[in-house]
């Protein structure tokens, strides 16, 4: 797994690449802290890259959602697609979590 987190203003963008698993979510955890520690007023999640999520993937992004909205910040994921797209709406989180790119 590869992320990167880039803030420009009120916008946190962390773009997350490859395979988001049980392995991979260790990494992702001081970021996660980082958002709640910073507050940013939005925070995107960019999966356009993600090639596979499991339940500890999709435990990291809920966990994300829920520090963001603690402090009442706006939160979306955006570019889920295939296999991560599929467990999002299975899981029907697509209703709460995925936005389009528009």
């Amino acid at each position: 797994m590869v992320f990167d987190l880039d803030r420009k203003n009120d916008l946190s963008v962390l773009r997350i690449e490859g395979e988001l698993d049980a392995l991979s979510v260790v990494d992702l955890r001081p970021v996660i802290a980082k958002i709640g520690e910073d507050k940013p007023p939005k925070v995107l999640i960019d999966l356009s890259h993600l090639r596979l999520i499991d339940s500890s993937g999709v435990g990291a992004i809920v966990s994300m959602y829920k520090t963001v909205k603690a402090y009442q910040g706006d939160f979306a994921v955006v570019g889920a697609h295939d296999q991560p797209l599929a467990i999002f709406q299975l899981l029907r989180l697509d209703r709460v979590l995925l936005r389009d790119m528009a």
